[in-house]
């Protein structure tokens, strides 16, 4: 289990080495807004042995699957774990915060789809197996699938969202040819969404680069989850999270986050409190690629609180 969390852990050295001089004795507490396998969470418990750590995720499995690792590595009594949407963490966390509790001292929000939710096919995440048109992080309290949206929206408003949140170029065609696909048939399958946006492609352009479902995927996805919207409130909230000398790590993977991250960033450090770390975002290194090809995408922004 161990390993399943740590193998997809993007960038995990790059925000240990953040903690280099912190001493081992020092009991701090540490943030991990987006637990998934907790590969970040467990690396800082291993490099800091008094560290306090407090985590959050709103997939159920993830933290079914989080209370398991936690205690088959004994670190029960260190980890405070909390069901929540992350931009909604503070507010949960505050009703029972520990009472030497002063701010965190590393905070991280991997924004990345976890690999256990684009590996099971029942999420509907991934177009590379056959399952239910889902895409849903919050399976309990979110409603609206990406079924619903391809099979209930309008042409205007599809192609909106595939060009909008997916950057794609032919998405008033895709948004056309769904539409046509529907009216025969209930789109309801990760694989009938695929065969209709593979086929709106040039046949030149279907298997050169990234797949042509790529960005419809990515976008119904970031649609269906309020994706953006939940980071433009994390971000907003993370001042008041962090102690003096504390750093806050946000990992993006497509334009569309970075850009917030980046923005929210620079209105933050107008309160002399903050500085940016990191003037141009940090990159996996190309070891971390070919060791880990999902991470190539990623880019690390860094706030850090001064005073």
């Amino acid at each position: 289990m161990e390993n399943y969390g740590e193998h997809y852990s993007v960038m995990k050295d790059n925000y240990l080495e953040l903690f280099q001089t912190l001493s081992k004795n020092d009991k701090k507490y540490f943030c991990d807004l987006t637990f998934g396998a907790g590969g970040h969470a467990f690396a800082i418990l291993r490099a800091h042995p008094s560290a306090i750590l407090v985590a959050c995720d709103q997939d159920q499995q993830a933290l079914n699957n989080a209370k398991k690792i936690i205690e088959e590595n004994g670190f029960g009594s260190r980890v405070i774990l909390i069901e929540s949407n992350f931009a909604d963490f503070f507010e949960s966390f505050k009703k029972n915060m520990p009472k030497d509790f002063n701010g965190f001292f590393g905070l991280i929000a991997d924004l990345g789809v976890s690999s256990h939710q684009f590996d099971s096919s029942e999420r509907g995440f991934s177009f590379r197996f056959d399952g239910p048109l889902d895409m849903r992080m919050d399976t309990l309290n979110n409603p609206i699938t990406a079924e619903i949206l391809v099979n209930e929206l309008d042409h205007e408003d599809l192609a909106n969202i595939i060009y909008e949140y997916g950057e794609e170029r032919y998405s008033r065609k895709i948004a056309e040819k769904i539409i046509e696909a529907r009216i025969e048939k209930r789109i309801s399958t990760t694989k009938e969404l695929e065969n209709i946006v593979f086929h709106v492609y040039p046949a030149r352009q279907r298997h050169s680069g990234t797949h042509p479902a790529t960005r419809t995927f990515q976008a119904l996805r970031i649609k269906v989850n309020d994706e953006l919207g939940v980071l433009e409130k994390l971000v907003e909230q993370i001042p008041q999270m962090l102690e003096i000398n504390g750093v806050a790590a946000v990992i993006s993977f497509h334009s569309l986050e970075d850009r917030i991250v980046k923005h929210r960033f620079k209105k933050i450090i107008e309160n002399e409190s903050f500085e940016v770390l990191t003037k141009k975002p940090i990159l996996p290194s190309e070891i971390e690629i070919k060791s880990n090809f999902r991470s190539r995408s990623a880019k690390m922004r860094i706030l850090k609180r001064i005073k």
